[in-house]
């Protein structure tokens, strides 16, 4: 009875020699790196089972000996969305929407262009008593309070708000309206060519224009009631003795009067 005990406790321990030889065998082969390939972005690809290893081993020799008595973890498969191998991006950062291309160009405008003032309500189109002695039909521009009335009948008059002229291009006298033009062109005279040679030689009517949507001219002298692309100059001195007026204004006073109208300047 005990010699055969003996026989297979040495034949158990051959077997245990035989496996260790083996064991170190197996660890002194060098395991090959597992190729990683990372999903398309563009393309959602099904779950892919991902091989990962541990970095710790245990106590217990590791490789086959780790497989054989421990707890089966040494080397395992798990599921991994092929999402969660791409880089993350931070989450605290918002992502804002581009800009369209015509809000880029005009807040470069809006920042290069200089703020203008409000335009003043006082300067608004309206009908108002006139106890003045002019006829109705006569236009009378009062240059120190920036207004223009147009005389009605019964004591009344349209009252519009004007730019003047600056200090020394400011005149009074009595004119007609000698012609009317829609968008009319403008050539510079050669007085103010002299203070402004940096001024166009002409330029034909349009949006841009100074002279704006309408112009009424005044008797033979160079002076016209007409429009502006520049409503915040009105109620300024601003002009070379020119009235100016509001596209809007001029238009609706463009459409009252006629040639040979008189026009008072005080």
């Amino acid at each position: 009875m005990f010699k055969r005990m003996s026989l297979a406790l040495l034949a158990g321990a051959s077997c245990l020699g035989a496996g260790l030889h083996q064991a170190a065998a197996l660890e002194a082969v060098p395991l090959s790196e597992p190729n990683v390939i990372y999903a398309d972005q563009s393309v959602q690809r099904p779950l892919a089972p991902v091989r990962t290893a541990y970095a710790e081993r245990s106590n217990m020799g590791g490789g086959f000996i780790e497989f054989l008595f421990g707890d089966g973890q040494g080397e395992r498969y798990q599921q991994q969305p092929a999402y969660q191998q791409q880089p993350s991006y931070d989450q605290r950062r918002p992502l804002l929407p581009p800009m369209e291309p015509q809000q880029t160009l005009r807040q470069q405008e809006d920042a290069s262009e200089p703020a203008h003032p409000a335009f003043n309500p006082k300067f608004e189109k309206q009908l108002v008593d006139y106890h003045g002695k002019e006829s109705a039909g006569t236009v009378v521009v009062d240059t120190p309070n920036k207004f223009l009335y147009l005389v009605q009948e019964n004591g009344k008059a349209m009252r519009y708000g004007i730019g003047v002229g600056r200090p020394g291009f400011t005149w009074s006298g009595v004119k007609q309206i000698s012609a009317k033009k829609e968008w009319p062109a403008w050539t510079p005279p050669p007085e103010m060519l002299a203070r402004r040679p940096d001024l166009p030689r002409h330029m034909e009517g349009g949006p841009q224009n100074p002279l704006g949507a309408r112009a009424m001219y005044l008797g033979s002298s160079l002076y016209r009631i007409h429009g502006s692309n520049e409503p915040w100059t009105i109620g300024t001195n601003v002009s070379s003795g020119c009235i100016r007026m509001r596209n809007e204004d001029v238009i609706d006073l463009y459409g009252r009067v006629n040639v040979g109208a008189r026009v008072v300047v005080i």
